[in-house]
């Protein structure tokens, strides 16, 4: 059996990967990168490295070439890119003949308002229709994408968030790959879809964990959408992400992430690392 990892050299890829190198011999283990030579300490270490590109469909005809398992981890980018290149990779899948399909998708993904989720539908309904064995891995939400917040805070700032009473099911990324590591690598997974989720947090309790981390009081300030993108504006943030981090707030305050499920202990054996013992070394990380 060969598994391939597509976006190897990505910070969720790289950390799958490093984790099913402690499950399979790496000559089992194969991955799919845009550039081989970021992968190359892969290489050394017995990994079969591939240059496989999502725009480019003859790229991934080779890649995924002699594969029985692939993990495709969704790309970054606006709606139509990512679907592009979602499908794009379906489809040389298919040609490729792969036996199972695994899919890094959003929480909740039918019926989801989130702003992420049509690349992520349209890409799960194309893994179906394909006929192969699939498993869909859910994701909620990283804790990592809070690390900007984060160090707005460590510099004095209040808690910022448009997000009102809405919730979040924030997991580290070790953790997520944890479990795609799992079902890759494991049996019986063929058609599932697993909604991973740690435990539903508001922002104020978020906040409040963090300020006991960091042992200060940390005001949380809720605003509206449009306070909340100037107070971004202001921060330095982009002009282009600006309208992004808008829409992830008022699909969290829509109730888009509140999606809890014990598929962590099915398949990790455990659940999630809870935030206050993750935050900690998410703040060790920021302080380095």
């Amino acid at each position: 059996m060969k598994i391939l990892v597509t976006g190897a050299t990505g910070k969720l890829g790289g950390k799958i990967v490093d984790i099913l190198l402690q499950k399979i011999p790496a000559s089992q283990l194969a991955v799919s990168v845009r550039d081989p030579q970021k992968a190359t300490h892969l290489r050394e270490q017995g990994v079969d490295v591939r240059k496989g590109d999502f725009d480019n469909s003859e790229s991934l005809d080779t890649a995924f070439a002699g594969i029985d398992r692939i993990l495709i981890i969704s790309t970054d980018g606006d709606t139509e890119t990512r679907i592009k290149q979602h499908t794009n990779a379906v489809a040389a899948a298919e040609r490729a003949k792969v036996k199972f399909i695994a899919y890094t998708s959003i929480a909740d993904a039918n019926n989801s308002t989130m702003f992420l989720a049509p690349p992520h539908v349209a890409t799960e309904k194309a893994i179906k229709q394909t006929g192969i064995p699939y498993s869909f891995l859910r994701n909620n939400w990283y804790l990592e994408n809070e690390v900007s917040t984060i160090q707005g805070v460590l510099a004095g700032a209040p808690w910022v968030t448009a997000a009102g009473t809405g919730k979040v099911g924030w997991v580290l990324q070790r953790d997520y790959a944890e479990a795609t590591a799992a079902v890759l690598a494991g049996e019986g997974h063929e058609n599932t879809i697993y909604e991973l989720s740690g435990k539903l947090v508001s922002q104020e309790e978020f906040a409040s964990t963090l300020g006991s981390v960091l042992d200060k009081d940390i005001p949380v300030q809720q605003v509206d959408d449009q306070t909340y993108a100037a107070i971004m504006k202001e921060a330095g943030v982009p002009d282009f992400v600006v309208p992004m981090l808008v829409e992830i707030q008022k699909g969290i305050r829509d109730g888009a992430l509140e999606v809890e499920s014990t598929d962590f202990e099915k398949l990790i054996g455990r659940p999630a690392t809870p935030i206050q013992e993750a935050l900690p070394e998410i703040v060790k990380g920021i302080s380095k």
